[in-house]
């Protein structure tokens, strides 16, 4: 049993306490099961013997090396891919075959080197049965030592060379053992070989392997009474590595790196998921200020355009206002005075010479605006409707990462999906017809419109009618007197100043309640569009702004595990 010295165990906890973190740190990614469960093996890791693991191309000779390890024939060899499950070899006084699961089986032996580490042999890489390479892969991350063991007949090939990305991206120390070397004519050959292998490694990885070049098939025959060839076998470099360099400091050390590693390599992952997601979600907020950029535009140019609509309709009273003081001024004198007497006259004529067709106009206008404000509206939900279409296509275009990883994508792209349809759905099934009935029927402004001006006339007309009659009383009674002087100065300038002074007052009257009726709509229809395009988009900006404090919240974690990951490298490098 190894005894850890107090820094050795200190480390171990905080090692235990960040990959933990870690975990719980990618349960909101939704991290995929093989994430979650290489972590989690990573973290037991810790605690078991170290793990040598064996990769390679099938017909490469991993079963064959572990053999001559051994010193006796454990594992099937042949040219077919005969490893078909992970066999983890383990020290037992008894040799035997125990079946963990389908895919992993555990072999005991009384051999001493299985005292101190445990030896994995794998499936063939490359072979047929891909379920193989899965298994493989899965496999690889609680490795504590990689031995890479290729083919001098083939060494180095294109997939071996994709397999070893894998596993450096894993963090782990990899040796390349260079098997079969009895099938080479001469010690130059091998070298060759080897320079092949080195010169290839570098280029790829940029640092330059421990690289072995052996014959387990020689050194099994040596170990099995031809001593002979235990030299041609070279296999005594990669035994003594093994057992003399690979001494319980070293297996102890690259124990506490191996889960940093894997660790890292998960930080790296969904760090790049977070800043990925942000990047996204930064193009979402942009598109949420574009359109709060726009409903704002949207809101000023119809404040500005109903203010010019409003100036439309007050023209027609002002117009109202100076054929009135135009007829005042032409019925209200002396010459007529005797006219003024006629009080159905007077009346039919201001509602016939200045009334005229105001309510009609107004009218119309209240009906245009109407029609204007509909429109507007329809519009604006169009814009909608297509800013959110050329979202969906973006977001279509450029997802990167790895949408399996959580719902993230998924609930993105449905929301902005159910956002769009509904947007569309209003354009689709948008009556303006209704939508103009309602807004009238809402404050009855063509009616309200109509009845004010016509009540105002009519009232208008019979105030006119009797200050003409009261003037033209007064005329005659003055006349009878001979005082016609007193009518032309006096009487009749002091009644038609207080008939104008009346009409503006009215009509000013008019114009304020109608104008404050239009307003009121017009504001409350503005606000009620404005009001129903941000609920059709509050889930879309809900999530947005949810998702971007979770992804922040997150990548301030993974930082601080990462920087505590790396902290704890420089520490084991130090007391182990």
């Amino acid at each position: 049993m190894r005894i850890l010295t107090d820094a050795q165990e200190t480390i171990l906890k905080e090692e235990r306490v960040l990959l933990n973190d870690l975990r719980a740190s990618l349960i909101p990614f939704g991290a995929s099961q093989d994430d979650q469960q290489t972590l989690g093996q990573s973290i037991q890791q810790l605690d078991e013997l170290f793990l040598l693991v064996m990769v390679g191309e099938f017909n490469a000779g991993k079963s064959a090396l572990i053999n001559a390890l051994m010193g006796q024939k454990l594992l099937k060899e042949g040219v077919t891919p005969t490893t078909t499950q992970v066999n983890i070899l383990r020290y037992g006084e008894e040799q035997e075959r125990m079946v963990v699961d389908e895919h992993i089986h555990v072999l005991t032996a009384p051999v001493e080197l299985l005292r101190e580490i445990n030896i994995v042999d794998t499936p063939g890489t490359n072979a047929i049965i891909r379920e193989h390479e899965v298994i493989t892969s899965e496999f690889v991350p609680r490795a504590d030592l990689v031995l890479f063991i290729t083919s001098c007949d083939r060494p180095f090939t294109e997939s071996e060379r994709a397999f070893l990305e894998l596993i450096r991206s894993w963090g782990k120390k990899v040796v390349v053992v260079l098997n079969k070397i009895d099938i080479l004519q001469d010690p130059g050959e091998i070298d060759q070989v080897q320079d092949f292998v080195v010169e290839n490694f570098r280029a790829t990885f940029g640092l330059v392997p421990e690289v072995f070049p052996i014959s387990s098939r020689l050194a099994l025959r040596a170990k099995q009474g031809e001593p002979t060839l235990w030299e041609a076998s070279r296999f005594e470099a990669l035994e003594g590595y093994i057992r003399e360099t690979l001494d319980e400091s070293s297996r102890l050390k690259l124990k506490f790196l191996n889960p940093l590693g894997v660790g890292e390599r998960l930080v790296d992952k969904f760090l790049g998921i977070t800043t990925e997601r942000l990047g996204l979600l930064k193009d979402d907020f942009t598109r949420l200020q574009e359109v709060d950029s726009q409903l704002a535009i949207y809101k000023d140019d119809m404040h500005r355009d109903f203010d010019f609509r409003i100036a439309d309709l007050s023209n027609i009273l002002f117009e109202m206002e100076q054929r009135g003081q135009d007829y005042f001024d032409e019925t209200i004198r002396l010459p007529r005075v005797l006219d003024l007497l006629n009080r159905k006259r007077i009346q039919e004529e201001f509602e016939h010479q200045v009334v005229a067709d105001v309510p009609q106009r107004i009218e119309t206008k209240v009906n245009e605006l109407i029609d204007w404000l509909v429109d507007a509206d329809y519009r604006q939900w169009q814009a909608v409707t297509e800013h959110l279409a050329e979202r969906r296509r973006v977001h279509q275009e450029h997802i990167v990462g790895d949408p399996s990883v959580g719902s993230f994508h998924h609930d993105r792209e449905r929301l902005i999906e159910a956002v769009g349809r509904q947007a569309q759905r209003v354009v689709e099934t948008y009556d303006k017809a209704r939508e103009a009935e309602l807004i009238a029927d809402g404050a009855q402004v063509a009616v309200a419109a109509l009845a004010a001006v016509e009540v105002g006339a009519v009232s208008l007309g019979t105030a006119i009618a009797i200050l003409a009659t009261t003037a033209a009383a007064d005329a005659t009674g003055i006349l009878a007197a001979s005082l016609v002087a007193v009518i032309g100065l006096f009487i009749l300038p002091v009644k038609k100043r207080q008939a104008k002074a009346e009409m503006r007052e009215k009509i000013a009257e008019l114009r304020e309640r109608l104008i404050h009726a239009l307003r009121t709509q017009f504001e409350h229809e503005i606000e009620r569009g404005l009001s129903k395009i941000d609920e059709a988009i509050a889930p879309y900006t809900r999530f947005v702004r949810a998702e971007e404090g979770k992804l922040v919240q997150a990548e301030a974690e993974l930082r601080r595990i990462s920087t505590g990951l790396e902290a704890l490298k420089v520490r084991v490098d130090e007391v182990v």
